[in-house]
């Protein structure tokens, strides 16, 4: 082949080339075009591939190291215990093959137990709070700091209806963690979750807040009446976590760390924190008077997660806000004027979408708080007035039987002993076993009730009264004979 041909056959090896580049692009052109249409009118857009946009990054290590210190591990020790019943079988089971003639279920023998958990210094003098689950049934606790000493921890109250108990070591100037308010917690936002995990020495992770408001149905184990609100986080949270805090990004507290959704039991995505504005709230009645106060706005509401099926049972309609499905009688919503078949839109002016977020709303609230309400009636926006009371309503409640539910035995103060005291009259507190008194209180034998929710009583008649008509909590008064100078308060709930 000569120079002359090799040139030509070169430039139509080229031509070919460029023709058929030019007629690949049209083609794939007019393939575009059928499927996102001419012209920029597509619904579905290309996603840019420029330099993305830049933003401050977030450093968790100023937030990490004035959380940290806060921090502590709790440890406990549940003793070995006897027990009536069958170890292998169910007690209805166990009576039903056997009876009481066989020999009744007999005793067996619990081992005894070493539990982990943590817990968040909330005053320099000693308050740590933590979760009920952690120290719930322990006969000793330990309290270990982020400095490695240790301390004995002495349980001041519980509340399980939120999850949370206040402990208290003998220490003075401790670090201690700054609140922050929980209602301004937002989605996306960054935050760390710090604890003893796994037995582990401190350990920080992060995340982000998923969801707010959430209700899992946990805290039912514990009580009859459970409040839940829980901020969720996707930072990971593992068993021994329990009781540690979940800080925003200046290092302050946002909530108590207290459950997983856990296929396994381990971390798997969700973790659920209790807002700091409710822990303020009950920590600060536990510190006060041993339990929590709690108020109530006295509606029925449908679960959040209510079916279809369910709403369509239970005539609930569809609407902004929490649909009020039945009001109780003499309850603070009644006395509002609030009726069934309202919408409940707001509280205090925040905008109210579902029954956990009332819930959450009116559990860091005290009896006498007034709060205003903002319904929908009949297409038509009302605002009023409520005063928040101790109590639902007046359900139906046996008030001669109020009293046994305390679990102790009851007797009028001598005369003379009342004088001696300086005091009028009072009821002694005797033979205290199971019940709200044990479960609830510190109250020991030998205390004086003077008054019930800041009314006197000077007779177990007097007290009995007071207690039926106090709905479901109630602030007990009364003093000590060896300190008739001091006057203790404890507070009781879920009275039925």
């Amino acid at each position: 082949m000569t120079l002359k041909q090799s040139l030509a056959a070169t430039l139509v090896i080229a031509a070919t080339s460029v023709g058929s580049i030019w007629g690949y692009g049209q083609l794939q052109k007019r393939n575009d075009q059928a499927v996102s249409g001419p012209g920029d009118s597509s619904t579905f857009k290309e996603a840019s591939y420029s330099q993305p946009a830049t933003g401050p990054i977030v450093d968790f290590e100023k937030a990490a190291n004035k959380a940290v210190p806060t921090v502590v591990h709790i440890k406990t020790v549940t003793k070995a215990k006897q027990v009536s019943g069958n170890p292998n079988m169910p007690m209805d089971l166990f009576d039903e093959f056997f009876g009481e003639g066989f020999g009744g279920r007999g005793t067996f023998s619990t081992p005894e137990s070493r539990a982990s958990g943590s817990g968040v210094i909330v005053s320099p003098d000693g308050y740590i709070v933590t979760n009920n689950h952690v120290i719930d049934g322990a006969d000793v606790v330990t309290v270990t700091l982020n400095n490695r000493k240790d301390y004995k921890g002495k349980v001041i109250g519980k509340d399980p209806s939120t999850d949370l108990a206040v402990i208290k070591i003998e220490a003075k100037d401790l670090p201690a963690l700054a609140f922050a308010n929980s209602d301004d917690v937002h989605l996306g936002q960054w935050v760390l979750a710090i604890g003893y995990p796994l037995n582990l020495e401190t350990t920080v992770t992060s995340g982000i807040v998923s969801a707010k408001s959430r209700s899992i149905g946990i805290n039912s184990r514990q009580s009859k009446t459970p409040v839940e609100s829980f901020i969720q986080t996707d930072a990971a949270i593992n068993p021994g976590n329990s009781g540690g805090a979940l800080v925003n990004a200046e290092g302050d507290l946002i909530g108590i760390n207290s459950a997983i959704a856990s296929p396994t039991g381990t971390y798997a995505g969700y973790g659920y924190a209790i807002p700091s504005n409710l822990v303020k709230k009950v920590a600060g009645d536990i510190i006060k008077y041993g339990s929590s106060k709690r108020a109530f706005l006295g509606v029925m509401f449908g679960s959040d997660q209510m079916t279809e099926e369910d709403r369509q049972k239970n005539n609930v309609k569809d609407g902004d806000g929490v649909f009020v499905m039945d009001v109780a009688e003499g309850s603070a919503a009644q006395e509002a004027g609030i009726k069934k078949g309202d919408f409940i839109t707001k509280i205090n002016g925040t905008v109210i979408n579902t029954g956990t977020e009332l819930l959450g709303r009116v559990a860091t609230l005290r009896p006498g708080d007034k709060i205003s309400l903002t319904y929908q009636r009949d297409g038509v926006e009302k605002t009023t007035t409520a005063t928040l009371k101790g109590d639902a309503g007046t359900y139906a409640s046996i008030k001669a039987q109020a009293i046994e539910q305390l679990g102790a035995t009851f007797e009028n103060l001598d005369r003379n002993i009342a004088a001696q005291l300086g005091i009028s009259s009072g009821v002694v507190v005797k033979d205290i076993e199971d019940g709200i008194i044990a479960e609830q209180t510190r109250i020991k034998e030998g205390f004086i009730i003077t008054k019930v929710n800041n009314k006197k009583v000077g007779t177990v008649e007097e007290l009995k009264q007071a207690i039926g008509n106090s709905g479901s909590s109630a602030i007990i008064s009364g003093i000590y004979p060896n300190q008739p100078d001091r006057e203790y308060q404890y507070a009781l709930n879920d009275l039925q």
